[in-house]
């Protein structure tokens, strides 16, 4: 991947945080790596290189900055939106498919062999999948030092490290001391599966949009939302878990309950991905607001984000659900699919439900029946590594689900940042008091002009 140096440079030199996870800087006088806002002293030009990835900077043999902690930086927005193979690929690593599956595993998702992926990767972040895993496991490692009391041989394989010594070496290697000297720094909590971080994110953040979103949905037993938090149960790969998200000045506070330490990177990614945290607000902003009708929403409000998903098929059933009922109706007709609390139910478990756990219509019913068999035999992928094209084509061969319901999980379970629903009532409203064409063909031919972040115009048209 090219980057360009005087770009970066200027970057780096003016500590812009807007660049934290676009890029690492790599140091030859100091073998160190860091973000581009680290506070350290700018280097000298000939002195600096660029890699696209902490991964090629630890391959190249930096080690990172202990004092700016780039592995803590937002992720790149680039693998957030893209739809392509490397960013399919760079979601999925980051919710542990490589630890759980192996490269193989990766490769089959994403329909390559393993030595095709790792030529696309190599070319695009300068780094194979294996050292772009070996890298999050580092950062894993690291929180669960800084913040449990867990034993470090514990530590070493909940991080996904297949032995001690591979852990204690790659712990050397990418940040120049043991393990041991990265506990004595810190102040780890005795409270089992409990892990507190913070999740760092590109301002601005309008948070208030998030937490009245989340607020308005909320289902009782699975999620909480107040003015100041997010509160939900988690369903990940090896357990369950409940995670308590509170927003903050240039980071989001994460109190996690985990009962495998293993989750923490899904849990973590599932998280960063439900509160959109590594996009890039100022370039949304910027598009839209050249829209004279949605420039006073864009400065009255900046930042707004598209809130997500930590379980695509719970999105999948809420838009069902969700079809020519209102929000209030809906989050009673889901309740009703989560009696005892906790988690929302995995497919297997709903598509067994009997016919009283579902209060609506019996074809609505048969349509969330037929969704959660395919989810449950593995046709139909709903995670952040699905072919976005694939998976609505899939989802509109379901009987019952149409345009609006598949876009819906497109733009909150695969992440899609340029859905627009035209024919959605409130947001032909909020069209309509703007100003803007109420007709679906003329709103939706007036909407191109916001691409490719059509996805945020329509979550301001629903706030308006």
């Amino acid at each position: 991947m090219e980057l360009d140096f005087e770009r970066c440079y200027r970057a780096v030199d003016s500590r812009d945080r807007r660049f934290d996870g676009w890029f690492v800087t790599a140091v030859t006088s100091t073998g160190i790596y860091c973000r581009p806002s680290c506070p350290a002293i700018t280097p000298k030009r000939r002195n600096v290189r660029f890699y696209p990835s902490a991964a090629a900077a630890q391959r190249s043999g930096f080690r990172a900055c202990r004092r700016c902690r780039p592995d803590a930086a937002p992720g790149s927005p680039d693998w957030d939106v893209r739809a392509d193979v490397v960013g399919r690929a760079m979601r999925l690593i980051g919710d542990g498919v490589v630890d759980r599956e192996g490269i193989p595993g990766l490769a089959a998702r994403l329909g390559y062999t393993d030595r095709h992926l790792h030529r696309m990767l190599t070319a695009e972040l300068g780094a194979g999948p294996l050292a772009l895993a070996r890298a999050q496991r580092a950062q894993t490692a690291r929180i669960l030092i800084e913040s449990t009391d867990l034993g470090l041989a514990e530590i070493a394989f909940a991080a996904g490290f297949g032995s001690v010594r591979q852990f204690n070496e790659t712990i050397r290697e990418v940040y120049a001391v043991p393990p041991s000297a990265l506990r004595a720094a810190a102040r780890p909590t005795a409270t089992p599966g409990a892990v507190s971080l913070r999740l760092a994110y590109r301002a601005p953040l309008h948070a208030a949009a998030l937490l009245e979103f989340l607020a308005a949905r909320a289902v009782p037993g699975v999620e909480h939302a107040d003015p100041t938090s997010y509160s939900r149960a988690l369903r990940l790969p090896h357990g369950t878990g409940s995670v308590t998200l509170t927003p903050s000045h240039g980071y989001v506070d994460a109190a996690l309950a985990l009962t495998d330490l293993r989750d923490l990177a899904p849990a973590v990614a599932r998280c960063r991905r439900l509160l959109d945290l590594d996009a890039d607000p100022v370039a949304v902003d910027e598009t839209l607001s050249a829209d004279p009708v949605l420039k006073p929403l864009v400065d009255k409000e900046p930042g707004v984000r598209v809130p997500r998903a930590v379980d695509g098929f719970e999105i999948a059933v809420r838009a069902v659900v969700g079809q020519q009922v209102s929000v209030a109706g809906a989050r009673k007709v889901l309740r009703r699919l989560v009696p005892d609390g906790g988690p929302f139910p995995d497919a297997a478990t709903v598509a067994e439900l009997p016919d009283g756990s579902f209060a609506m219509p019996a074809a609505r019913r048969d349509t969330i029946r037929h969704l959660a068999t395919a989810v449950a035999s593995g046709d139909l992928v709903l995670d952040e590594g699905a072919d976005r094209a694939a998976t609505e084509s899939a989802l509109l061969s379901i009987p019952g689900v149409g345009a609006w319901t598949a876009g819906y999980v497109a733009l909150r379970a695969l992440g899609d940042p340029d859905v627009f629903l035209p024919t959605d009532l409130a947001v032909r409203r909020a069209a309509g008091r703007l100003g803007l064409p109420t007709d679906p063909t003329a709103l939706n031919d007036h909407a191109r002009r916001w691409r490719p972040w059509r996805s945020y115009a329509l979550l301001r048209l629903w706030r308006s």
